[in-house]
C-alpha cells in the first residue's frame, strides 16, 4: 500500500498486518515446514465470476487517478480506502486465494493459508465496502465450482451485529435470513448481539450448529474467511476469543472434505493477537498437537439466545436440527432488547470490561511442541506396524514415567446406545465434544470392542475429532480389529479422516435418547446448553465462511 496519502489511508487496515504475521511464522519456524505457493493476479474473468463489469472497469482506472479523483471515487463507497496501488494488491489477494484452491484441489498440498490484503468479505457485486475491494473467498468459491465441478455452497457467518446497531447495519445479517428459493437453508447467520464473546461462545456454536450442519452437507472443499477481528484486543471486533481457540476451531474443520481446507486472511487489526492467531491456525494445519483450551466457561446468555434463534430458523432445512427448540419468545429474540436487561448489564460491567480492546491483556499462547514420536503401537507379531508409528512389543517394560502419565484424569468414552451413523455423529457433536471441552481431560481413552457397530469411517472421524482434547494424548484399545489398525493410526498421526457420505436423518429414538441425556446433564455441564433458558438439575425433558466479526453480505453463491 502507498501510505503517504494520509487523507484517504486507513489507520488499522495497514501493511504491518501482513509483515507481523509473516515475521511470526518465520520466527517460530513454521514457514520452513510449509510449501510456498507462487502468487498470481486474478484475471478479469476470475473477478467477473462475482463482480460486475462496470465495477471492475471503474476500479481499473484508480491507478491513474489524481489524489482529488481518488478522494471522490472513495466517497461513493462505505469505509474503504482507494489509492494508486489498491487495484494491483486486490488482484493479487484474489489470485492468491485461487492459487491456494488449485493447490489443494489438485493434491499439491493438503491444506493451506493465504496471507493477503486487502480483505474481501464485505465487498459486493458492484461496490467496494469495509476495507474490501474484491470478494476473495466468494471468487474462490465460484472458481472452484466452475473449474472442479463442485455443486453447491453452504455459507456460514458469525459476526458482530448488536441488534442491527453495528456497522454496516444490514437486515440481511440477521439469523432469519436463511437464503431464498433453492438456496433456503444454505445461508447461516449467527449474529453476536453484544461484544466480549469468549472461547466458550464460539465453541458452543461450532458444536451445536456448524459441525452438525456441515457434516450433513458433506462438502468437497472448505473455504475459511479467517477473520481474526474476533480475537481479543481487536479494536473493530471487540471480542475476547484468545488465539489458542483458533487452533481448535481449525482442527474441528479439518476432517471435512477429506481435509481439503483453504483459509484466507480477512480481518484482524490488533498487531499482537493477529500474528498469534495466524500462527495457531497454521500450526494446526500442519498437524501439531493442539494446545489446552483456555478460559472455557458457560456460554453467555446473549450467545445462547443467538444459538437458539439460529437452530430454530434452520430446523426446517437440516435433519440434524429437527429436534431444535421452538422459536424463542420475542422478549429474548435477537431482534429485541428489553431496556431492563440493558440496565442490568450496565450494572454488572467489571473493571476489566471497561478497558478498551487495546488495553486488554492475555497470556502468550503456550508453545506447542510435537513429540519426536507422534504415535506408538503395541501389536501382535502377526500385525504389521503402520507407517509412521513406532512399534513396542507387548512384553516390553514400560518406562515408569509413561506409567505415571497414564495415572492422570481421564475422559472415558463408553457407548451405551446403539445409534445409527447419523445418530452417533449427532451425539458426538451435541454431547461428546461439549462435555470433552468442559471437562478438559489429561488423557482420552478410546476403546473399540469386537462387536462394535460403529462403521470404520465414523470410527476414524471420532478418533480424529477426539484429538481436540488432552493435547492429543490418546490411548486407543482395540480387540480383534486388525483391519482397522492402519486407518486408526493414520488419524492418530494427524491425517484427515476420509469423508462420509451425506448424512440422512437420525432415527427418532436416537434423537430422543440423546436429548434426554443432554437435558439431564446441561445444568452441570454448561456447554451442552442450546437455549438461553435457565437449566435446572430436575429438567429431564425439556457450518463455509468463518471468523470475521463484522456483518457479512456476500454476493449470491448459488
Amino acid at each position: 500500500y502507498i501510505t503517504d496519502i494520509s487523507d484517504i489511508s486507513c489507520k488499522i487496515e495497514v501493511p504491518e498486518r501482513l509483515t507481523v504475521s509473516h515475521e511470526a511464522l518465520v520466527r517460530t519456524g513454521l514457514t520452513d515446514r510449509c510449501v510456498s505457493i507462487p502468487v498470481r493476479e486474478a484475471t478479469d474473468a476470475d473477478i467477473l465470476l462475482v463482480h460486475s463489469e462496470e465495477y471492475l472497469e471503474a476500479v481499473k482506472k484508480t491507478p491513474y487517478m489524481t489524489l482529488e479523483d481518488l478522494k471522490e471515487f472513495t466517497l461513493q463507497y462505505g469505509d474503504v480506502y482507494f489509492h494508486p496501488n489498491i487495484y494491483h494488491c486486490a488482484k493479487l489477494a484474489a489470485g492468491a486465494a485461487l492459487q491456494l484452491v488449485d493447490s489443494v484441489m489438485t493434491g499439491k498440498v493438503r491444506n493451506g493459508m493465504a496471507l493477503v490484503r486487502p480483505p474481501g468479505h464485505h465487498s459486493m457485486r458492484s461496490a467496494a465496502n469495509g476495507f474490501c475491494v474484491f470478494n476473495n473467498v466468494a471468487i474462490a468459491a465460484r472458481y472452484a465450482k466452475q473449474k472442479y465441478g463442485l455443486k453447491s455452497v453452504l455459507c456460514f457467518s458469525w459476526h458482530r451485529y448488536e441488534h442491527q446497531k453495528f456497522w454496516p447495519q444490514l437486515r440481511e445479517s440477521e439469523y432469519d435470513n436463511v437464503g431464498k428459493e433453492k438456496g433456503a437453508g444454505f445461508n447461516i447467520n449467527v449474529p453476536w448481539n453484544k461484544v466480549g464473546m469468549e472461547n466458550s461462545d464460539y465453541l458452543s456454536v461450532f458444536c451445536h450448529v456448524l459441525l452438525p450442519v456441515a457434516y450433513e452437507f458433506c462438502p468437497d472443499l472448505v473455504l475459511v474467511c479467517a477473520g481474526f477481528d474476533s480475537a481479543i484486543g481487536d479494536p473493530e471486533g471487540e471480542m475476547c476469543a484468545t488465539p489458542d481457540i483458533f487452533a481448535h476451531l481449525t482442527h474441528l474443520l479439518m476432517n471435512l472434505a477429506g481435509g481439503r481446507l483453504c483459509a484466507v486472511l480477512e480481518g484482524g487489526y490488533n498487531l499482537t493477537s493477529l500474528p498469534q492467531s495466524v500462527c495457531q491456525t497454521v500450526q494446526t494445519l500442519l498437524g501439531d498437537p493442539l494446545p489446552q483450551p483456555a478460559n472455557l466457561s458457560a456460554p453467555c446468555t446473549s450467545a445462547l439466545e443467538s444459538l437458539h434463534c439460529v437452530r430454530s430458523a434452520h430446523r426446517p432445512y437440516w435433519s440434524c436440527l429437527k429436534h431444535a427448540a421452538d422459536p424463542p419468545p420475542s422478549d429474548i429474540s435477537t431482534k429485541r432488547v428489553k431496556l431492563t436487561e440493558v440496565k442490568e448489564e450496565e450494572k454488572t460491567v467489571t473493571e476489566e470490561e471497561k478497558k478498551s480492546p487495546e488495553e486488554k491483556a492475555w497470556p502468550e499462547p503456550p508453545k506447542r511442541v510435537a513429540p519426536p514420536v507422534r504415535s506408538a503401537a503395541v501389536l501382535p507379531s502377526d500385525v504389521a506396524c503402520p507407517e509412521g508409528c513406532k512399534r513396542f512389543s507387548s512384553s516390553e517394560d514400560l518406562d515408569p514415567l509413561i506409567v505415571n502419565k497414564l495415572r492422570c484424569e481421564t475422559l472415558k468414552i463408553h457407548q451405551r446406545y446403539s445409534f445409527d451413523m447419523s445418530g452417533f455423529l449427532q451425539a458426538v457433536f451435541g454431547l461428546l465434544l461439549p462435555l470433552g471441552y468442559e471437562y478438559d481431560p489429561d488423557l482420552v481413552l478410546l476403546v473399540r470392542m469386537p462387536d462394535s457397530e460403529v462403521h470404520d469411517s465414523v470410527w476414524q472421524q471420532l478418533t480424529a475429532l477426539l484429538q481436540s482434547f488432552a493435547q492429543g494424548h490418546t490411548l486407543v484399545l482395540m480387540q480383534d480389529e486388525k483391519a482397522c489398525v492402519g486407518p486408526t493410526a493414520s488419524c492418530l498421526l494427524g491425517d484427515p479422516a476420509p469423508p462420509l457420505e451425506r448424512l440422512q436423518a437420525a432415527l427418532p429414538e436416537d434423537v430422543e435418547a440423546m436429548e434426554r441425556l443432554r437435558h439431564k446433564l446441561q445444568a452441570a455441564w454448561k456447554l451442552l446448553q442450546t437455549t438461553g433458558e435457565r437449566a435446572t438439575a430436575a429438567s429431564h425433558f425439556s457450518i463455509y465462511i468463518i471468523g470475521h466479526t463484522e456483518s457479512l453480505k456476500s454476493p449470491a453463491l448459488d
